[in-house]
C-alpha cells in the first residue's frame, strides 16, 4: 500500500496508474502536495498562487469520479504547476510584474491549461516567474542549495518538480527558459517543436521564439503532457517510449567554448562514454562556421519583439520595469528595421546549413547549460546553449547528466529532428534508461 507520506515520490505516470488502480486517490495526493507546499515552500518560494479550497474542492470531485470509474482520462488526479504567465482560471496573471499585482482573476484557462484538466490533471496554482518571463529573477531558489540560482524564467516550474511539490509544472521557453532550469535543478526539461503547444492564454515575450513544455522527472512524464496537450484524443502509451534500437548520437562538446565550464565538458564526455558503451553510436560532430553568429541574432530577434510587445505598457509604468527587462526593451526600441531582418535572414541561413546535420543523427548530444548553477540569486544564468534551438524551433531535451563536486546538477542537452519530437522522445528515454531518471532534491527535514 502507498503510503501518503511517499506519494509525492512517484512520476506523473505512476501517479496516474496508482489513481486508476485505487491504491490512491487524488484527495491524498492533493493533501500529500499541499503538505510538502507547506513544509518546504517558505524558504524555496516556488509558488505564488495556490487557491486552497478551490484545490481541495477539485480534488474531492476528481475522488468520487474515480470511485465511480468515470475517469477523466490519463492524468486523473496528477497534480500540475503552472507558470504566473498562463492564464488559470480563478487564479491572477501576475507574471512577477508590480503593475499587475493587483490583476483581476482569469476568467479561463489557457489552452494548454484547459487541455490538462480535461485529461485530469490536477491543477495545483501558479509557480513563480522571473518578471515577463525576462532575466530579472523571481525570488525562488534552488532546492538543491539554496545560494545557488534555480534559473529562470521557469524558475518556480523547475524548483517545484524538484522539489517534489509536484511531479509535473508548465514552463515556456524564448532563449533557455525550459531546459536550464532543468539542468540546474536536475529535472527534465521538455522544449517541444516550435508552435507544438497552442500558446493562447499565455504572455507573449517574443512571438517568432516562445514555445511552450513541461518540466517532469521522467522522459515518460514530458511525453505524457505533450500527449494530452496537442492531441485531440489520447492514447493508452503515449509517442515517447525507449526506443528498440539504440540511437545514433552527435557530439558537440565544446559548443561555445569560451562559455562552457570544465565540469560541464567533463560530464558530457562521461555520459557520451555511458551511452556508447550501453550501445549509442556516437560521434563527434561538427557545427556550421559561424555558428555563434545564432547567439546575435536571437538577441536581436529578441528585443526586437519583446519591445513591440511591451511598447503598449513601457511608456505608462517605465518605474515598475525591473533593470534587464528595461534594458531589452529599450534595444528594441532602439533598433532599426534592417537590423531585425537581418538577422532574421542570418537565422534562415544558419538553420539550413544546421539542417543535415539535425538530419544525420537521432540526436545531437549538447551541454544543457554552461555548467552547474551559479551563486547568487542576482543572475539566472548563461542560456546560450538553449538559444539556437529556440531559434531554429526543432525539439530538445535536458536530461540529468550527473553532478559537479558540489552536488549541483549538470544536465545533458539532446537536440531532434525538427518536428520530430516522439523519435526524440524515445531517444531521450533510452538514454535515460542508461544514465539514470532524476531523483527528488535532498531538501531538509
Amino acid at each position: 500500500m502507498t503510503t501518503t507520506s511517499s506519494l509525492l515520490s512517484h512520476s506523473a505516470t505512476q501517479l496516474s496508474r496508482l489513481v486508476h488502480e485505487g491504491a490512491v486517490s487524488p484527495g491524498e495526493i492533493a493533501a500529500a502536495a499541499l503538505e510538502r507546499i507547506d513544509a518546504f515552500d517558505g524558504r524555496l518560494k516556488a509558488w505564488v498562487a495556490i487557491d486552497r479550497v478551490a484545490v481541495e474542492a477539485e480534488a474531492a470531485l476528481l475522488d468520487r469520479e474515480a470511485r465511480a470509474g468515470a475517469f477523466r482520462g490519463p492524468l486523473h488526479g496528477v497534480p500540475v504547476g503552472v507558470k504566473d504567465i498562463y492564464d488559470v482560471s480563478g487564479l491572477p496573471t501576475r507574471a512577477n510584474a508590480a503593475f499587475l499585482a493587483d490583476a483581476p482573476p482569469a476568467a479561463r484557462d489557457a489552452a494548454s491549461v484547459a487541455a490538462l484538466r480535461k485529461a485530469g490533471a490536477l491543477i495545483l496554482g501558479k509557480t513563480a516567474t522571473t518578471t515577463f518571463a525576462m532575466g530579472d529573477p523571481a525570488e525562488t531558489v534552488n532546492p538543491w542549495n539554496p545560494a545557488h540560482t534555480p534559473a529562470g524564467s521557469s524558475s518556480g516550474s523547475a524548483a517545484a518538480v524538484a522539489a517534489a511539490m509536484a511531479p509535473a509544472a508548465l514552463g515556456t521557453q524564448t532563449a533557455g527558459s525550459v531546459l536550464r532550469p532543468a539542468s540546474f535543478c536536475g529535472v527534465v526539461g521538455f522544449k517541444p517543436s516550435f508552435g507544438r503547444i497552442s500558446r493562447k492564454g499565455v504572455i507573449p515575450f517574443a512571438w517568432s521564439l516562445d514555445t511552450l513544455g513541461p518540466l517532469t522527472r521522467t522522459v515518460a512524464d514530458a511525453a505524457l503532457l505533450l500527449d494530452v496537450m496537442t492531441r485531440p484524443e489520447w492514447v493508452a502509451e503515449p509517442e515517447g517510449g525507449r526506443p528498440d534500437t539504440a540511437p545514433q548520437l552527435g557530439v558537440v562538446p565544446r559548443l561555445f567554448p569560451n562559455r562552457l565550464h570544465a565540469e560541464m565538458e567533463s560530464m558530457l564526455a562521461a555520459a557520451a562514454r555511458r551511452l556508447a558503451s550501453a550501445g549509442a553510436r556516437v560521434e563527434e560532430a561538427a557545427l556550421p562556421a559561424e555558428f555563434e553568429l545564432t547567439l546575435e541574432a536571437h538577441h536581436v530577434i529578441m528585443a526586437a519583439e519583446a519591445a513591440a510587445f511591451h511598447s503598449r505598457t513601457y511608456g505608462e509604468h517605465l518605474p515598475e520595469y525591473p533593470p534587464r527587462l528595461r534594458a531589452l526593451v529599450e534595444t528594441g526600441l532602439l533598433l532599426p528595421a534592417t537590423a531585425y531582418l537581418e538577422a532574421q535572414r542570418v537565422r534562415a541561413d544558419l538553420l539550413q546549413r544546421t539542417l543535415p546535420l539535425l538530419q544525420r543523427f537521432d540526436a545531437l548530444l549538447v551541454p544543457a547549460a554552461a555548467g552547474p548553477a551559479p551563486e547568487g540569486l542576482d543572475f539566472t544564468g548563461d542560456p546560450s546553449f538553449n538559444a539556437p534551438w529556440t531559434m531554429f524551433g526543432p525539439p530538445a531535451i535536458a536530461l540529468p547528466g550527473g553532478r559537479d563536486a558540489q552536488g549541483l546538477p549538470l544536465g545533458l542537452q539532446l537536440v531532434g529532428r525538427p518536428r520530430a519530437d516522439e523519435a526524440l522522445l524515445r531517444v531521450a528515454a533510452w538514454c535515460e534508461s542508461v544514465l539514470g531518471a532524476a531523483v527528488p532534491a535532498p531538501l531538509p527535514a
